[in-house]
Parts: C-alpha cells; structure tokens; sequence
C-alpha cells in the first residue's frame, strides 16, 4: 500500500505562519494561513498533535474533522480553486528532539534553554497544519513570538525585517519543502564573516562555551561555500547561511536552507583540545550540510524513496570538499576506512534494502536514514559514478541539472540525464544496476589455462540466495589490455603471459584507489604477486587487500587462517590506513577470542609485535611537523599495544594520568581517551568511575563526554555497571541523544552485555517512549545485531524481538540482525580451530 500524498487534494503556494511560544510552560499558540490550489472540495493538510480550534477557508469559518491516526486534517470547503485556508490552534513543545523542541544546558550551575526545530523527515506537521511532503515547495513568511529575556536572539532560514512588539517577522524563503524550515532562539553567542560573494555566514552556540570554538567552523564554513559555488557554476542561493550548535540533537546535523542545526560534537572545535581526526569530522559534516543547500535544498527530491539523492550525494561531495580545503588530511584515505567498511560490511546481509527504495508506509520513512547504505553505499556509488565520467564532466551535469531544476523536485533519472547530457555516456544503465539491487558483487581473479578469467557473483556474509543479480562493474585495473567494464557473469582474456610481460613490473590489481562498491577475490598467482610486490601499490591498495580478504573470510569463501597467515607481509608498514586494515581486521579477530586463556596471551603477543614498530616511531607524544596520518594512527597504535599488555605502555599511560589528574581534559587529545580507558582497566576503581561521571556531568567539551563514557564501561563491577545503566534515565547525566552511544559501550563488553541486553528489554517501552521518533531508536534493534555471538544471545534476540516485526520502522533492522547474529554464531563454529593454530604459528615467526 503506497502512502497517501496528500499534494493531490491541495497544492500549497505560500504559509504566513505566526508562533507564540512560551518556555515555561513548554506550549505555544499558532495561527497559519495556507494559499494554494485546492484540487477538489475537501482538502487535506497534515497535523499531529495539534489542538486545532478554528479553521477558515475563503474567510469564512469551514467545516473540519481530525483523524490522529494518519495525522490528517480534512477541511471541507464551498469549491475547488484558488484559496486561502487558516488554522488557529495550539500544542506543546515536544520532548524527543522533533518539530519543536527545547534543549537543554546549564551554564556556571544555570540551567537553560534553548528552542529549536527538526522538521525532517516528516515533523513540520507537529509545528503547524501542512502538505508535510518534499513535492509540496512552497513560500513561507514566519513570525515568532517568545518569552524574551536580556540576550536571547533569534535566527532562522532568512534574515529578520522587523521585530515590533516582541513579534520577531522575517522575510519570505524562496520555495522550498516543509522539512526544510527552521528557527533556534535563546541566549547565543555568534561569530560571522561573508564569503567572496557576499553571503554572510555565521556559527551560533550557546554560553556554555569559549567563544573560540566557533572559529574553526566559521573558516570551513566560508571556505566550503565558496568552493561549491566555483564547482557547481551555480551561486549559493540565499543571502545568509546560519550554523547552529544545539545542546539537544537526535542526528548530527540538518540541513534546514540557511540555517543548519548540528549536534554540539558535529560543529564545536576548541582549537586547544582538537585532534586531527575531529576536525575532520567536523569539517566533513559542514560540507556535507553545505553540500544540501544546493542538492538537497535548492533541489529535492520527490518523495522519500529518493532520499539517497540528497545523501549519497553529499556524503560524497564532503569529502570533495574538503580534499580541496585540506589537502594534508587525505580524507580519501579516511572515506575508504569509514565509508567504504560500513557499506561493505552491512550490504553483504541478505535482506538488506537497495539504495533507492520504496515507502510505503509513513514509519519506514525513518529508516530510510541507514548510515551504511544510504549514505555510505550511496556515496561510494557517487564516487564511483564520478570516476567513471572524470570530473570535468561530473562538475558540468551538476551544473545542468541544478540550472534545469532549480526550486523543484527530481527523480535519480533527472540527475543521470544531466549527467549523461555532459559526459556523452549512458549513465542511466551503468548506474540503475548498483542503485536499484541490493547487496554487492565478488569478482574472482584467476588464471586458467593462461587466460586471466573475471567474474562476478553476488556477495553474501551468512545465508543469502542467490537471484543471478548482475552489475555494470568499472574494473580500474592498473593494467592496459583489460575492458573498462565486467557487465556478463564472466569473461576470459586469453594470452595472460603475454599480457603480463606488456604489464611488466607491475602486480595486477583492480578497483583502483578503493572507488567502486566490490570486492576482489585474487586466486593463486595473482595474490602471491601483490604479496611479493607490496612494496610497490599504493597504500589504499594494501588496504583493499586485507579489507577483502577479511570479508572473503566472515563470508567463509576462504578462511580465517588464510587472513592471519597474511600478516607478516604488512609488519613494517608505516601507514594510517594500513595501520587502521589491521586493527579493523583484528576487530573482527577478537570475536574469537575467549577472556583469560592461553590463546588470549598468545594472540596479544601476536597484537603487540603487529604494532611495535610504529609504537617505537610515534611513542606518545606529538612530533614537530608529523602528518596527520601519524597523530591519526599513534591512537590506534597505542591502544592495541596497551591491549597486548606492554609493561612500558602500561607504566606511561599510567603516569600520564597521574600527571592530569586534576584536569582530565588537559591531556594530550590525541591519547586522551587511551589514557583514560588504560586507567579504569588498571585501576578497576568504582570511584574513579563515579569520579569520570562528575566530569561527564559537568564538562561543556562534547568529545571528552564521548570519551569518559566509553572509558566508564571498561568497569568489571556489577553495582557499578548497574549505577551506570540507571544513569541512562536520568536526563540531567545523559542527555537522551547519548543515550545509545552509552549503552552501546556497556554492550559492547563482555562483562557488561548481559546487563546491558536486560536493562533494553526491562526498558523497551521506555525507550518507544523516550526515543520513538528519534534516528537513534532503531540502534537498540541494530547494535546487538553487531555484537551478539552465541546461540544464547541469538534465541534471546528473537524471543525479544520476533514479536515486533509488525512495526514496520523496525521491520528490516530485526530481520538484517537476526540474520547479522546467525551468521557470527556459525562463523565462529567453523573457524575457530582453524583461526587458533594460525595465531599459534604466526606469532611463532614474528
């Protein structure tokens, strides 16, 4: 059943909306007057939890009748036509971060508010009646009325043109979709500048924070503006661009034209306390944002089945982006590590979702949003796409496609005829094939009888069935002689020795700098050949090697033991991206890894000489002048060398914190959190724990929240573990926007899971409650899909779970975890033995 577009009764053209709202008692009185086209003579508008007590139409009062239900209003009006309808109703503010919301912060002991919106995907109907659909552009003219105190401001999509009598009027959008309106207000700080075009640009947060931490995306924000508006040929299209850092945000950041709104971690940087790798995240997300107000914003999708057109896209334009701002980053390196490991890791699970999809029912809308396809899969697809045209030719159909659709909505047929129009090539065929299937292909190399034969089967980490699914696959070979494209199930290229000799010094390889969504499978020869000649590829090259091989291994196609024998090659490898394969491979590895056993010491004697030269080279202290890839990897290094139990490592993380002790938040940020983890694991204190929660409470650095919260779960106590999962209800300890990375830490140990897995099911209801609307409420179905290993663990699931599979915004998540957890338990089974003697023998050699 396909969800009812309510554009087919009323076609808005333009909302005066009026808004008084009142902090205290956390309601607000609307009036909004919609005129637009009324298809029929009954006309339906979306609303939620609205107490509507007047509607008008043609100014005179008109009929209507409320369904909660599908969150409709129907008015029923004299005739069909040009018309005006008015609504005066009333409503709260709501508490899970969604339409309006307050979010809260305390400042020198002050607790305070701020009032924002999140009207994405579908939540501007809980702020005033409306078409709540990407197709329905329309002007919006919006005054807000509020309990204004000495330092409130308040900002939205357009700059303000009066404020009489405490009535805050700004001027008219230009068309745009309902999810894209927004305002913030309270007491802020701010700091502007203009781009070289003139548009004004500022960064906003509240008082909790020096006034320094909104220099860094201040820069980023100029400077990514100005690059998108020489790239896409197509200035920015409004007079301002607004970023707000909100203590309380249930995703990372929204895009709303002009006036974004971003989680605290998303945008703050103290230029005293930042790493590399923050950032870098924090410069990728802004550019990400930046990215929509063009594609996105300027253009929009249809419908929701589409959302993979705004995402994908600007998943892969921030690291356009900022690869042109900060070339010394090589974010490439940091998109194959992030981006290309979560999409090739979920998108193996049979079941999964394509990334265009169809909706049909308003609750799936939200779970659309999976990080691992929609946007990561999606982005890998835009690079790809982007290497298959060249970028002249990419750059030239965004181009086209932004000056054909400006102010309207598009279909991903729009976009591959744009792209085609300038690249002369069918884009349409080369990419309906990745965007319309699921799942992904394994091409297999080997050589047969002196052909060099390639093909490509659908590839599957546990059960999955095979439907004959085909892809245009650009196979990126450093060799000259092969085609561009491996389309047919197989093909044989005959005279390999020949074609090897035209090749000479060089290993084959595909898939060229990690730019298309498969994997390869070398056999025989070919792997030896890029083993032996490792010194010679690149380092994305090196990393794609055990990336692969690592999922050849969970999908059994090879063995574990395979992996481990592998590792030798990589001992003096230097690299951030190498260094980070390793430990993402032995991530996997630790799974096989029973607690206090002679095969524990074995294999952290393996972990520890893997590491020991780079612990050697970077120690623990930044070096004059090293790379980012160096700050980047020391972390990784240090904490596999304090896992491998390194006396040195042990007695230095040791002493560093005994030096801090009085001010956590002054060490290094680049070792930070291995101190701190180190310290609870050592120490096994209860009042060190409760000692990192007072500092939790307390401290305004959101990343040093993050931290103290994954270190608290190192704590082997029971009462402090159940202290700790209590916390999660206490809103004035953790925010309920952190609520699931929190538990996700406890979960994610073994001493901890099983208190963490009671502490879900006990609070189910709760959590529907607290989190129902919200991007994080999918992450209790998700994440003991990730961690769960045993047969026990996986009946507990479906006995929890089963039952829900008829709410269909969690559907898709339980079947993919079920079959996640499945798959691990068997895995596990048959490896174990295999992968027990590797280690054993492997480290012998080392």
């Amino acid at each position: 059943m396909a969800v009812k577009r309510l554009i087919e009764t009323f076609v808005p053209e333009n909302y005066k909306i009026f808004l008084d709202i009142d902090r205290k008692t956390k309601t607000f009185k609307g009036q909004v007057a919609i005129h637009g086209e009324a298809k029929s003579d009954t006309v339906y508008f979306h609303a939620k939890d609205l107490k509507i007590s007047s509607v008008k139409a043609f100014s005179v009062d008109a009929d209507f009748s409320l369904d909660a239900a599908n969150e409709e209003v129907a008015v029923k009006l004299d005739h069909a036509g040009d018309v005006t309808v008015s609504f005066e109703y009333e409503a709260v503010l709501t508490d899970n971060m969604m339409g309006i919301y307050p979010s809260y912060y305390e400042v020198d002991g002050v607790k305070k508010m701020l009032v924002g919106t999140q009207f994405e995907s579908h939540f501007a109907r809980q702020a005033f009646p409306s078409i709540d659909e990407p197709e329905a552009k329309a002007t919006f003219d919006l005054s807000v009325k509020f309990d204004e105190e000495p330092g409130d401001i308040i900002v939205a999509n357009m700059p303000e043109v009066s404020n009489e009598n405490g009535i805050h009027t700004f001027d008219t959008t230009v068309r745009m979709s309902s999810y894209l309106l927004a305002f913030v207000f309270g007491d802020m700080q701010y700091k502007k500048a203009k781009t070289k075009s003139g548009v004004e640009v500022g960064t906003f947060s509240t008082k909790a924070h020096a006034p320094e931490v909104l220099d860094f995306p201040l820069d980023i924000a100029v400077k990514s503006i100005e690059f998108y508006e020489d790239y896409y040929q197509t200035p920015y299209p409004l007079p301002h661009s607004w970023h707000v850092a909100l203590p309380d945000f249930s995703a990372g950041a929204m895009e709303n034209w002009g006036c974004i709104t971003y989680r605290e971690v998303c945008m703050l940087v103290d230029p005293n306390n930042a790493t590399v790798a923050s950032k870098q995240y924090v410069a990728t997300v802004i550019a990400h944002e930046l990215a929509h107000q063009w594609f996105g914003d300027l253009v929009t999708m249809q419908w929701w089945d589409d959302l993979w057109l705004n995402e994908s896209f600007a998943n892969n334009m921030e690291y356009v982006a900022i690869d042109a701002i900060h070339p010394e980053w090589k974010v490439w390196e940091s998109f194959s590590i992030k981006e290309a490991s979560l999409a090739l890791d979920r998108d193996a699970t049979d079941g999964v979702q394509s990334v265009h999809v169809d909706v049909n029912h308003p609750d799936e809308i939200g779970t659309l949003f999976d990080p691992a396809i929609v946007y990561a899969k999606g982005s890998r697809l835009m690079v790809m796409l982007r290497k298959w045209l060249g970028d002249k030719d990419f750059a030239e159909g965004l181009r086209l496609y932004f000056a054909k659709h400006q102010y309207g909505n598009t279909v991903g047929d729009d976009l591959w005829n744009a792209l085609a129009e300038a690249s002369g090539k069918d884009v349409a065929s080369f990419m309906h094939s990745w965007v319309n299937q699921p799942g992904y292909p394994v091409v297999t190399a080997e050589v047969v009888n002196d052909s060099l034969v390639l093909s490509q089967k659908q590839f599957f980490i546990g059960e999955g069935k095979e439907q004959g699914r085909l892809w245009n696959i650009p196979l990126n070979s450093n060799w000259t002689g092969l085609p561009d494209l491996l389309s047919e199930e197989k093909v044989e290229i005959p005279g390999f020795t020949a074609l090897k000799e035209a090749n000479r010094g060089k290993a084959l390889f595909l898939n060229d700098a990690n730019m298309a969504h498969y994997i390869i499978d070398y056999k025989g020869e070919l792997l030896t050949d890029l083993l032996e000649n490792l010194a010679g590829l690149e380092d994305v090259t090196k990393f794609q090697l055990i990336q692969d091989r690592k999922l050849l291994a969970k999908a059994e196609l090879i063995s574990y033991a395979d992996v481990v024998e592998m590792l030798p090659y990589f001992i003096n490898e230097e690299s951030y991206i190498v260094g980070t394969a390793i430990s993402q491979l032995l991530g996997e590895l630790d799974s096989f890894i029973d607690s206090d056993t002679e095969l524990e010491a074995t294999y952290k004697s393996l972990v520890g000489k893997l590491f020991a030269k780079n612990y050697a080279r970077l120690g623990w202290k930044k070096q004059e002048g090293e790379s980012a890839g160096d700050e980047s990897l020391r972390g990784t290094v240090l904490a596999r060398t304090l896992y491998a139990e390194n006396e040195s490592a042990i007695a230095q993380a040791r002493s560093i914190f005994a030096d801090h002790k009085e001010n956590l938040a002054g060490i290094p940020a680049d070792i930070r959190p291995i101190v701190l983890n180190n310290e609870i694991k050592q120490a096994n204190d209860v009042a060190l724990v409760d000692s990192y929660m007072d500092l939790y409470v307390k401290t305004s650095l959101q990343e040093l929240k993050r931290e103290l919260a994954n270190a608290v779960a190192n704590i082997k106590d029971e009462e402090a573990v159940a202290k700790l999962l209590d916390n999660m209800k206490n809103a004035d300890i953790v925010k309920p926007q952190d609520i699931a990375f929190s538990w996700l830490y406890l979960l994610n140990k073994d001493f901890s899971q099983d208190a963490a897995w009671a502490w879900e099911t006990a609070n189910w209801d709760w959590l529907a409650e607290k989190l129902g609307g919200d991007m994080s409420y999918d992450k209790f179905v998700i994440y003991p899909g990730n961690h769960f290993k045993t047969a026990e663990k996986l009946a507990e699931y479906k006995a929890f779970f089963e039952p829900k599979l008829s709410n269909p915004g969690l559907k898709r998540s339980i079947e993919m975890a079920i079959k996640q957890i499945e798959a691990r338990v068997k895995l596990i089974e048959n490896q174990k033995a295999g992968l027990e003697a590797a280690i054993v023998a492997v480290e012998g050699k080392l």
